[in-house]
């Protein structure tokens, strides 16, 4: 499922995949042009008023993961990435300076291509930290048993709105 939130969010519902198991319950949100491009603070500041530390700043890793027990916020602060959703079988975004992804526990991502300047802030809400998984043996039924377990996300990071279910 793929629609567009009053915010002017869009929401996609991923589906279970054979690599990665995504979150049956909470949707992706895709916040384009949610923050002026070329600052990282402004992201950092935003997600800390809403109540997730930013955590790092850096890029998005080229290989399939996904944090079973933790939901987690990207902001591109500059540049371009195109990025998988939901593993192989997944979805295709283009994103740019100033939007933002929030991906709930168990949702798989990966880097396909980057402009040379891209800058990623990354949170997470307050709770334990993240875990990674790239679907090595044994990890999916850990991650079947932490992703129910993990506390829906206090707030949509951006608007500090309920998060909404799926």
């Amino acid at each position: 499922m793929h629609d567009k939130r009053p915010d002017g969010a869009e929401r996609l519902m991923l589906a279970p995949g054979d690599d990665v198991p995504n979150n049956p319950r909470l949707p992706v949100l895709l916040h384009r042009a949610a923050l002026p491009p070329g600052d990282p603070a402004v992201a950092e500041a935003l997600f800390a008023r809403h109540g997730w530390p930013p955590a790092w700043r850096n890029g998005i890793y080229d290989f399939h993961h996904y944090h079973p027990n933790a939901h987690e916020a990207l902001a591109i602060a500059s540049g371009q990435v195109r990025v998988r959703l939901g593993g192989e079988s997944g979805v295709t975004l283009d994103l740019a300076a100033g939007d933002v992804v929030v991906l709930p526990a168990g949702t798989g991502h990966r880097n396909l291509g980057q402009s040379a300047d891209l800058l990623v802030v990354g949170a997470y809400p307050p709770g334990a930290p993240p875990e990674q998984h790239t679907g090595r043996p044994g990890e999916r039924a850990r991650a079947d048993r932490a992703i129910p377990a993990t506390p829906d996300p206090p707030c949509d990071p951006v608007t500090g709105a309920p998060y909404p279910q799926g």
